[in-house]
């Protein structure tokens, strides 16, 4: 395994416990309701700024990586649209480079 790949595996584990231990705090306090969950999310002007671009730059990431797995023959691209919707961009992003990392390195390989 690369240092490069094992970097964005790492923070693939780390992005997918850190939100997890916040959101467990707030479904601990307030339930398992979406909509509470999302109104939350624009409580202030603070965090709703960084859930719109959050939305916008996973938004991005799913596009580009859709293209980008079906030119590199990546499989199995669309598990970063729940990776990101149930923990985040912190998880789907570093696991899906982790991944193409691994498919160039099996490519130049062969």
């Amino acid at each position: 395994m690369t240092g490069l790949r094992f970097f964005f595996i790492a923070l693939a584990v780390v992005g997918s416990i850190g939100p997890w231990y916040f959101f467990a705090g707030f479904m601990a306090e307030n339930g398992v309701a979406v909509s509470d969950f999302i109104a939350a999310l624009f409580v202030n002007g603070a965090s709703a700024g960084l859930s719109v671009d959050i939305v916008i730059s996973s938004t991005a990431f799913w596009v580009w990586s859709f293209f980008d797995a079906r030119d590199k023959s990546i499989s199995g691209w669309w598990l970063v649209i729940p990776a990101t919707v149930l923990v985040g961009l912190s998880l789907a992003l570093p696991a899906y480079l982790a991944v193409r990392i691994s498919k160039i390195q099996q490519s130049q390989a062969a």
